[in-house]
């Protein structure tokens, strides 16, 4: 019998426990008190800047920035008066050597890195029971029946995430080009019409403008967009101009007459319905929600 060798694992960062775990849409105006605790907290700001202070720092966070509060660390949390932000915030607890890198970083993250934002909150609404902007929320309460796994999927993918932040802030790593530029290609199509979309939010288009501009068959667009995506181009598109409504709504300096017209819906009661459809809140009860 062939001797084999059992090779130990070491534990590089391991996230212990998690605290909170937050996705926040604030109005411009939202401001917090402050506070400290002794675990690390992570705060994203996922759209629009956002105003943080660290003991006597004050420091601002551009949309795709990342700041990371140590423990003990006294910190406050700011709109900046002019635009509504979406902000996650994570804490918890990690006692590993290596956590130490992120005192005092302020990290943007590129869009490789984004996507592990992102799996967390998804798997985070799958898995707690999470009240809708509660910023006093000091416990994760796990749903009657949370997705399997999910709590480890949360711990994995914090790890993963703050593991190849570390990485991208100190390697070079050389892949295999090819296999690379073959992805590449195809996620690039995503991303021209992605970005299309988001130039047009405040447009109407159509498929055959949208196939003019990106150089391709609507069947094969339709086709590649779902598979990618899980969704329609359309129903991205509606999305996005949702989510534009949703800031628009919490800054609080259009009506919601004036939104409609702005991005481009038919009607303001058309605008209305599309709005409900997507957040399960007709505009006038989100705007009553986030006024903090």
């Amino acid at each position: 019998m062939q001797q084999y060798y059992k090779h130990k694992i070491q534990n590089f960062l391991v996230v212990s426990k998690i605290i909170t775990i937050h996705y926040f849409e604030f109005d411009k105006n939202f401001r917090t008190n402050g506070e400290s605790h002794d675990f690390w907290e992570i705060v994203y700001a996922d759209k629009s800047d956002i105003i943080c202070t660290a003991d006597d720092r004050e420091i601002l966070l551009h949309e795709d920035e990342m700041l990371f509060h140590k423990p003990d660390e006294f910190h406050t949390l700011s709109a900046n008066g002019v635009n509504a932000p979406n902000v996650f915030i994570i804490s918890f607890e990690c006692k590993s050597p290596a956590i130490s890198f992120f005192e005092h970083k302020k990290i943007r993250l590129d869009k490789n890195l984004r996507g592990y934002i992102y799996s967390i909150i998804s798997e985070s609404k799958k898995t707690f029971n999470l009240p809708y902007c509660d910023p006093n929320m000091k416990k994760l309460v796990l749903l009657d029946h949370p997705t399997l796994g999910g709590e480890q999927l949360i711990k994995n993918l914090l790890e993963i995430l703050l593991i190849n932040i570390m990485r991208s802030m100190t390697e070079t790593e050389d892949g295999n080009t090819t296999f690379i530029r073959q992805q590449e290609m195809g996620k690039k199509l995503i991303d021209d019409i992605c970005t299309y979309l988001r130039a047009n939010i405040c447009n109407s288009l159509n498929m055959d403008k949208i196939c003019d501009y990106i150089c391709y068959s609507k069947a094969y667009l339709f086709k590649e967009f779902k598979k990618t995506m899980g969704k329609t181009i359309f129903e991205y598109y509606t999305e996005l101009k949702i989510e534009y409504a949703k800031q628009l709504l919490r800054e609080r300096t259009l009506t919601i007459r004036e939104i409609s017209e702005k991005l481009a819906f038919d009607t303001p009661n058309y605008f209305s319905k599309t709005f409900k459809k997507v957040t399960n809140f007709t505009p006038s009860m989100y705007q009553k929600l986030n006024h903090m």
